[in-house]
């Protein structure tokens, strides 16, 4: 018989009272939170995107082209309060899933990411389902963001986790940034700035997933920003820096601005460790972006992010002196423009050292 693992993470709509309402946070969370909240952010994203999403390619009232419906219904549509985002509507059950080149994507390590909307009422709320291989046979590993406490659920090999940061604050009707590592059986989840859940041993291998759940058309679930890397959690800290480089794909920023992202702060934390573990080292900040626009706007779009970057990483105690800044624009791509991934892979940010 096949053996089912359930990692159950619920999100309380009672310690967050639906009365109390934030305010529009329907944008990306860096409209209304600053690079200080995450400062103690330690999540580092993968550094090769195999999926990346924002729908910006996509129209409103349809499926969005780069994903799968294997169950009930989805949309993607604008959230009430303003916003786009993928809806869950079915008032059953709505499973999708991301258009792969093959179906076992995933290897250890591995991040994913998403930004969901906690919707205010009635929202079964938003599974993540990590299928695995177990002796030959797909055993899935969920994790839902819902209701009641936050509760992991299942077998005690998985369940050894620990909630982490208190992170009770005003939930509901607002955007939350979603942050999953898995490297060496170990799994770490982060809603917004705070790591929730560690679980030591997931004894589990995934090969891939989907997100699920039971939305309403009056009260359906939304995602969106959705990306999936290989890699993550670098491990450089303590260590004697002897590359050439860094190439980092978890400084973000919002469409065609130069505003770093509050979970930009994982990456930007593990760089200032770097250089303060190696005090002679100096870098060059390189800002690069895909084709999306023409190049002379690119490359003063990158300049601009590259000077960000340097100016935030000042602020948090790096010597001026030991950083420059260059934007480099569409010039030096690493992957294929003509692929979502490809453009996610080609906006990066590296620190080449001088």
């Amino acid at each position: 018989m096949k053996k089912i693992l359930m990692l159950l993470l619920i999100v309380s709509a009672f310690v967050f009272p639906s009365a109390v309402l934030a305010q529009d946070n329907t944008n990306p969370p860096s409209e209304t939170v600053g690079l200080k909240t995450y400062q103690n952010y330690d999540f580092v994203p993968g550094d090769k995107i195999l999926f990346e999403d924002n729908f910006a390619d996509d129209q409103d009232g349809e499926f969005p082209a780069h994903w799968e419906l294997k169950g009930g219904q989805a949309i993607l549509n604008k959230v009430p309060t303003g916003g786009e985002g993928f809806f869950l509507t079915d008032g059953n059950y709505a499973v999708v899933t991301p258009r792969m080149k093959t179906p076992n994507y995933l290897a250890e390590p591995f991040t994913v990411e998403y930004d969901f909307f906690a919707a205010n009422e009635g929202s079964s709320g938003l599974i993540t389902d990590f299928k695995t291989k177990t002796e030959g046979e797909e055993v899935p590993v969920y994790i839902s963001f819902s209701e009641a406490n936050v509760t992991p659920v299942g077998m005690n090999a998985i369940t050894k986790g620990s909630a982490g940061q208190d992170w009770t604050e005003n939930f509901r009707n607002k955007w939350h940034h979603i942050a999953i590592a898995c490297k060496n059986h170990q799994m770490k989840v982060y809603i917004d700035q705070n790591r929730i859940l560690v679980i030591p041993d997931t004894h589990a291998d995934f090969v891939n997933l989907v997100f699920e759940g039971i939305g309403e058309t009056d009260h359906p679930i939304i995602f969106k920003n959705i990306r999936i890397a290989l890699g993550g959690q670098m491990n450089m800290i303590g260590k004697k820096f002897t590359e050439a480089k860094i190439v980092t794909h978890g400084i973000n920023f919002d469409i065609d601005k130069a505003g770093i992202k509050p979970e930009s702060m994982g990456t930007l934390n593990m760089i200032v460790q770097v250089m303060k573990d190696n005090p002679d080292i100096k870098f060059e900040v390189d800002g690069h972006t895909d084709n999306s626009g023409t190049p002379a706007h690119n490359l003063a779009l990158s300049q601009q992010r590259a000077n960000a970057v340097k100016d935030q990483l000042v602020k948090m105690g790096v010597d001026a002196s030991r950083l420059t800044a260059k934007g480099l624009g569409d010039t030096k791509p690493v992957d294929n423009n003509a692929t979502l991934e490809g453009k996610a892979n080609n906006r990066r940010v590296e620190f080449v050292k001088i």
